[in-house]
């Protein structure tokens, strides 16, 4: 495919990506958590990598530590590349400060500029009906409610393999229930949570990722995959347009992957798409089936 997009070397075939709003070949990055990231340097990701890039995710409320005018150029730099910011988990810690905090932070969230509210609760407990009613409200004030699931309780917090298996972990039915109603109140894709299933355990649950895509959908979900062997593992089975979540570190890395440019052993060569020849195809986003392959063993795999 011709490069129509001003990239280099455009006479060169590549994995040609959608443009945005895209809704299968998501990328969402990690913005400031393990390092700050200043207005400067997210420059310079987006200027060399933004059309690859979707959404910017704070994490663990870092906002909050920040003053607002950092808080407003990082979402104005983003907004001008085209790229919609989301609060992270944040919400988790607000709900803890009462109803009252809940309804500020969600109108602080819509005057800062914020596009998107994760909705999780890896670390609490709290009825669905309850988070139903979160995502409803995040749709209403005109915000793209993005909720979390999955099947590990007390994820998100660095615990390890001994303390997450003594928590044990929950059918992934339930999960997919959950998903499907907060898809019916407004969301329109939803997280599915690294813990349980590709983090923090002794093997790896493939079985998982491959019930939430059959039952949901390729374009509903989007799965953690802050790891190069685990994104490496969901673009080997499941095609380069799913939907990842991975730090601002490894885009260059992951977009090489999707666009099948360079690779490891075991996907080199082998990452393609086929967008035909000027016939009909399907729309995007119409379900496709994949078989899931099985993750080589050594670290982190079955």
């Amino acid at each position: 495919m011709e490069n129509n997009t001003g990239r280099s070397f455009g006479f060169l075939h590549i994995n040609e990506r959608n443009g945005k709003p895209r809704r299968t070949g998501i990328t969402e990055i990690r913005g400031p958590y393990y390092t700050p990231l200043g207005k400067r340097a997210l420059l310079d990701i987006l200027e060399t990598m933004g059309a690859y890039v979707d959404i910017f995710k704070f994490s663990a409320g870092s906002f909050s530590l920040m003053p607002e005018d950092a808080v407003r150029d990082l979402i104005d730099t983003c907004h001008a590349h085209d790229v919609k910011v989301s609060t992270g988990g944040f919400i988790e810690h607000v709900l803890t400060l009462g109803p009252e905090a809940v309804d500020r932070y969600l109108d602080e969230c819509k005057r800062l500029g914020f596009d998107i509210v994760e909705v999780s609760s890896g670390f609490i407990a709290i009825p669905d009906d309850d988070l139903v009613r979160l995502v409803e409200r995040v749709h209403t004030l005109g915000m793209q409610p993005k909720p979390e699931v999955g099947i590990q309780f007390g994820a998100g917090g660095a615990s390890s393999v001994a303390e997450l298996a003594a928590e044990g972990v929950s059918d992934p039915s339930r999960a997919i229930r959950q998903a499907e109603r907060y898809l019916e109140a407004g969301a329109r894709l939803v997280m599915i949570e690294s813990e349980g299933i590709t983090e923090q355990v002794k093997s790896w649950r493939t079985d998982v990722p491959a019930l939430f895509i059959n039952e949901l959908g390729l374009d509903k979900v989007m799965f953690e995959a802050a790891d190069p062997e685990v994104f490496s593992w969901y673009v080997k089975s499941y095609g380069p347009e799913v939907n990842l979540f991975v730090d601002h570190s490894q885009i260059v890395q992951l977009e090489a992957l999707r666009s099948g440019i360079w690779g490891t052993k075991s996907t080199w060569g082998r990452v393609v798409t086929y967008k035909g020849s000027g016939k009909a195809v399907p729309a995007e986003g119409t379900p496709v089936r994949h078989i899931a392959s099985q993750p080589k063993t050594g670290r982190g795999a079955a």
